[in-house]
């Protein structure tokens, strides 16, 4: 599209944290951006954790509200990972990721090209890209991320989860869920607003878990180890499919896709927001050089890497709570630089090929049939 028919290099449709993010970024990098969401000033809801090392340099120390320098798992026994994690805070990282020289449009889009939005107040926006980060869509029965957290007074709990520490998988059996349930684990931070959060959390699972059963789950954890609640603490609920696929490389008269709606969801954990920081960039850089925006996030390697996540997240939603528990005892014996080949790296298709194979090498021998799917492959789908 020439410069005279275009409004703006940029239109990034929807303004959560990850298309604030490449709006944010493509402005300072001198880029004309238009930024179009219903809501653009409404609060983000859930709380946002990530591995202080994946944050992207440029991003402020002020945007981390709580900071974890050993957080804890609990498998068959309790574990430290050497590596700091941070809980975001979401004031600080609205600042971090300005709209000062964006030009916000309040209004719904309704139709997408790779050049054109139309709004449902009845304006067209004409762009040189368009990119969609509107988030994920329904749910329905696709292998989902579910999660209920119920946010305590510190002091309350502080027997259980101190300052300074955190616990980032708690698969004890104390959330009252019977072995031939379906499993979850306890995450729980605290959020640096004087609170702890405690949220049963359920991955894999084709349809996810309900809200209720998660917060019956959480009220048991807590009772375990003497935490009461008065039933006026806040909550949060979440609830979102992990199967998002990269967007494919000849896609048409088609918006870039980004953030967790381009595939940035890790099919693994359920985090996206470094990820998202961080390609942020990625994108800029592109579209200032006149690549393709979609090539430069998704090589083959990090396609690669996607694929691989993907064949563990098919064995999360299969897998019962001993199963899930041997499975993580054995992830976390490697060292930290290969835990982070899983966990965090985009496209590290080298190493994290080993990692998987290792990880499985170090399970009990019959549990291997769950993991590829030659057995249970359907255990929690139909139940």
């Amino acid at each position: 599209m020439s410069a005279a028919q275009s409004d703006c290099d940029v239109c990034v449709v929807g303004v959560g944290p990850a298309g604030r993010a490449v709006a944010s970024r493509a402005a300072t990098a001198g880029l004309s951006v238009i930024a179009v969401d219903p809501r653009p000033d409404r609060d983000w809801m859930p709380t946002y954790g990530a591995w202080l090392d994946e944050l992207p340099a440029w991003m402020p120390a002020s945007v981390i509200a709580s900071r974890i320098d050993r957080p804890a798992v609990w498998t068959s026994r309790e574990r430290s990972v050497d590596r700091p994690y941070g809980v975001v805070s979401k004031p600080e990282l609205r600042k971090a990721l300005h709209l000062d020289d964006v030009k916000v449009e309040a209004d719904r889009a309704v139709r997408l090209s790779a050049h054109r939005v139309e709004l449902a107040g009845g304006t067209t926006i004409f762009a040189d890209t368009v990119i969609d980060a509107r988030g994920l869509g329904p749910t329905g029965n696709r292998q989902a991320a579910s999660a209920h957290g119920i946010f305590v007074d510190a002091a309350k709990v502080s027997h259980f989860v101190a300052e300074g520490e955190g616990l980032l998988l708690d698969w004890r059996d104390d959330n009252d869920a019977g072995p031939d349930d379906p499993p979850s684990f306890l995450y729980s931070v605290p959020v640096g607003d004087g609170t702890v959060i405690f949220e049963e959390t359920s991955l894999g699972r084709a349809g996810g878990l309900p809200q209720r059963e998660l917060r019956r789950r959480t009220i048991a954890r807590l009772a375990a180890h003497g935490i009461t609640l008065t039933g006026d603490e806040p909550t949060e609920a979440a609830h979102y499919p992990l199967d998002q696929p990269p967007q494919r490389r000849h896609r048409g008269d088609v918006p870039v896709l980004f953030g967790a709606r381009g595939g940035s969801m890790h099919p693994c954990t359920g985090y996206s927001i470094a990820q998202s920081l961080e390609l942020a960039d990625t994108v800029v850089d592109a579209l200032t050089s006149g690549t393709d925006p979609v090539e430069a996030m998704w090589p083959l390697r990090a396609r690669m890497v996607y694929w691989l996540r993907m064949r563990g997240l098919k064995a999360l939603g299969r897998l019962t709570n001993a199963e899930l528990i041997a499975l993580f005892d054995a992830f976390f014996t490697a060292s930290p630089d290969d835990q982070q080949a899983l966990l965090s790296a985009h496209d590290d298709a080298a190493r994290l090929p080993r990692v998987l194979v290792s990880t499985v090498a170090h399970t009990p021998f019959r549990m291997r049939f769950d993991l590829v799917g030659w057995t249970n492959r359907r255990r929690w789908i139909d139940g």
